[in-house]
């Protein structure tokens, strides 16, 4: 009876053979298509992230075609952001970890990171094009102790930009600054020649806010290295690490806004303005140029042609004596690590970074910046891209756009916009050849660790003292002294051994 029934299905799978093969007539696309299949199926992939706006639903259109192309599982764990961090220690700290986990360039994770927790991919990023293809800062940004332990989440790194009220430089004659005695020009001429033609003294060269010289984006770093100093610390051919503050381009600045105040040609109120009375000041006329990332001109832009309509905002790259300097920033959010105890193998480990190459090929970036072709966005004759339902974006594609892999410019087509909001584009993506990066960044202090901030509030409000002229030159550098004392010197000391240190590991 056994046998019987072998005979019928040896028979059976005869004539299935016999039928594929006339309906291919000679082809063999259809099987060795599923062959190639059966040899490689999805790779399953498991990962940490923060949820951004509401939960995709499973098996939805962009992550069914995400996982199509790159032929993956993808598991995703969306975990609210206001519970992250904590999940992600707890996590760490049990070994229990998804496949990819993401995690911010802080003192825990870098601790893990030095423990042998995560894989070490820097050796492997040349085998991916397009990982390797991105700017080296991306990836310096995040090293530890000249060591690549993640894949970083691409960000801008060189955003900033003059934003400069182009109808009140043409008016008086000038031409956007590239000098501290042509800031002070400009800030003289605006303040005192009417160039809004009121017959009132209401406008100023720049109106800052009391946090204008705070973090990355510190109006004071930012100027300070277009006129050629370093972007928070410099580091020179031997090693020696100098703070900003103590370089003469630093002083230079602080010197022109010391002047500026003196004379009423920026905001006297700076030191106690929130952000958005600045914001609503250039809205409504009262200041000629600001230091912004650049994209923000089309806004500021779109807001001040409903006060005046005449008005015209135009945008630069910071520019100095040198030629293009920007102020370099870290460049992600966050990254994602890939920990030993669940990737066991270099094969898997591969295979992900493989995954994570693949989204940046110029369909899945498309996919991720731009969404789904003639649903979320359309192309334009003129071989742009235009978005056709933003909302729906935002909902269906914006999570997984700023949780994987893709940067804005590279493998897909340009936006359509105004001709305003095109060159602040295009200045993002030209200034990365010209960032200044900051050689700290990843850098390990103790001292920074235990007494960072205090340390960098007793400079930022050495300077503001100093612009406001209740300490003079001499009293500047008494603060700097103070600084040294309380753990500057050591803090250089710490980051000299480091960057040494760091230099001599392959």
């Amino acid at each position: 009876m056994k046998s019987k029934k072998w005979a019928v299905s040896s028979l059976a799978l005869l004539l299935l053979n016999g039928i594929i093969t006339g309906c291919s007539s000679g082809k063999t696309g259809t099987t060795d298509s599923a062959r190639k299949s059966a040899d490689n199926p999805p790779f399953t992939i498991s990962i940490a992230t923060a949820q951004v706006g509401d939960v995709p639903e499973k098996d939805n259109e962009v992550e069914l075609a995400l996982e199509k192309y790159t032929n993956t599982n993808l598991d995703i764990q969306w975990i609210p952001t206001a519970a992250y961090d904590d999940k992600v220690n707890i996590m760490m700290a049990s070994n229990e970890m998804p496949m990819m986990l993401r995690v911010k360039y802080i003192p825990t994770a870098i601790s893990a990171m030095r423990s042998g927790l995560f894989w070490e991919i820097g050796p492997y990023l040349k085998e991916f094009k397009n990982l390797y293809a991105q700017n080296a800062q991306f990836y310096d940004n995040i090293a530890v102790d000249g060591k690549i332990y993640g894949l970083p989440i691409y960000r801008d790194i060189a955003r900033s930009a003059v934003i400069y009220r182009k109808d009140w430089l043409d008016t008086l004659g000038l031409k956007p600054p590239t000098t501290p005695e042509e800031w002070y020009n400009v800030f003289k001429a605006v303040a005192t020649g009417d160039p809004d033609k009121n017959g009132k003294a209401d406008t100023y060269g720049m109106v800052l806010a009391k946090k204008y010289n705070d973090g990355s984006a510190a109006v004071t770093t930012r100027i300070a290295t277009s006129f050629g100093a370093p972007n928070k610390w410099g580091v020179d051919a031997s090693g020696k690490f100098t703070p900003e503050f103590m370089t003469k381009e630093f002083i230079s600045m602080l010197q022109l806004f010391r002047k500026a105040y003196s004379e009423k040609l920026i905001n006297p109120d700076f030191a106690v303005l929130d952000d958005a009375e600045v914001e609503k000041a250039y809205d409504t006329g009262k200041g000629a140029i600001r230091i912004a990332v650049s994209t923000n001109a089309k806004s500021m832009q779109d807001r001040l042609v409903k006060n005046n309509p005449n008005g015209k905002f135009d945008v630069m790259p910071p520019t100095g004596p040198k030629g293009v300097r920007v102020a370099g920033e870290v460049g992600n959010n966050g990254l994602y690590v890939i920990p030993k105890s669940t990737v066991k193998t270099e094969a898997d480990l591969k295979k992900i970074l493989a995954f994570a190459d693949k989204l940046m090929d110029e369909q899945m970036s498309t996919l991720q910046l731009r969404g789904v072709e003639s649903k979320h966005f359309v192309k334009t004759s003129d071989g742009k891209t235009e978005m056709k339902d933003f909302t729906a974006f935002q909902k269906e594609v914006k999570p997984y756009r700023d949780s994987l892999f893709n940067n804005e410019g590279y493998n897909v087509l340009p936006l359509k916009d105004t001709e305003l909001g095109e060159k602040g584009v295009k200045i993002v993506q030209d200034n990365l050849k010209s960032a200044v990066s900051n050689p700290a960044l990843s850098l390990d202090s103790a001292t920074y660790t235990e007494k960072g901030k205090e340390l960098e509030i007793l400079m930022m409000d050495a300077q503001t003292k100093y612009i406001m002229g209740k300490i003079d030159d001499a009293g500047f550098q008494a603060e700097i002294d103070k600084w040294r004392k309380a753990g500057g010197d050591l803090m250089i000391k710490e980051y000299e051994e480091a960057y040494a240190a760091a230099k001599g590991k392959p």
